[in-house]
């Protein structure tokens, strides 16, 4: 799946910023303009959940937050006091400052591998968040970082906060070959206005780098940690998004 934090920054090392400005911010702006990948939606099943289950200030850990457009407008009525971003682009981090300058509460942008920093984290900041946040981006990590990366997210979770993962996920019988095959043929049928250099470039990326698990899989692991619940807000079928909540 290409999205926000990957076309801004991928996990590559290798990924120059300036690759992604003059290369491929046109084609996310394309992808994003027609809601391709149902972002309008989904932010909108997040603020509503944020809107209602957060009546006290609020801290937020936004993990591969890109630009941070989409988490500033779904958080924009919220009670939120505190919010942290982490990403690996500087340019991205600059553009989300802009974003998050709308809102009235403290911010704080860390540049590196939400993967390497959440350890430091926990030697800081244990307890600390009431939300965190992880968009389009844990599907590039193996299933063993995932589970090792949730587990230490419930240690950085206040009593009754709450770890939100929007992401791509398998359904239920898939291997990762029935699932690339499936979401790409999507790709091909319905995001219709992509230039066939952009279609192989989201090909190359989605074969090469996407990784997603099932909901069970998730399911799993909330158990394994001993989350007190487990919920999906939203699963769209067609695109293969979910929204999950992992209830410390």
């Amino acid at each position: 799946m290409l999205d926000k934090k990957t076309l801004i920054a991928t996990e590559n090392q290798s990924f120059q910023p300036q690759q992604f400005f003059n290369d491929q911010w046109k084609v996310y702006q394309k992808i994003l303009d027609n809601n391709y990948m149902g972002h309008h939606e989904i932010y909108s099943v997040l603020e509503k959940f944020l809107l209602s289950y957060f009546q006290q200030p609020l801290k937020m850990l936004d993990l591969g937050c890109g630009d941070a457009s989409f988490s500033a407008q779904a958080l924009l009525n919220s009670t939120i006091t505190s919010y942290q971003g982490i990403d690996l682009s500087i340019p991205a981090l600059e553009i989300a400052k802009d974003n998050m300058g709308k809102i009235q509460c403290d911010t704080t942008f860390t540049q590196g591998n939400f993967s390497e920093l959440i350890p430091e984290l926990m030697l800081t900041q244990r307890h600390s968040f009431d939300a965190i946040l992880c968009s389009f981006a844990l599907h590039h990590l193996s299933l063993e970082e995932k589970d090792l990366i949730i587990g230490q997210i419930k240690e950085l979770l206040t009593f009754n906060g709450v770890f939100i993962l929007i992401d791509v996920f398998r359904q239920a019988a898939e291997d990762r070959e029935t699932y690339l095959r499936r979401y790409l043929q999507s790709v091909r049928q319905d995001w219709s206005l992509l230039t066939s250099q952009e279609y192989l470039l989201l090909e190359n990326h989605i074969s090469t780098s996407d990784f997603p698990e099932t909901q069970q899989t998730f399911h799993a692991i909330s158990q394994k940690y001993n989350f007190s619940r487990f919920e999906c807000l939203c699963d769209n079928v067609s695109n293969a998004t979910q929204i999950l909540c992992f209830y410390r």
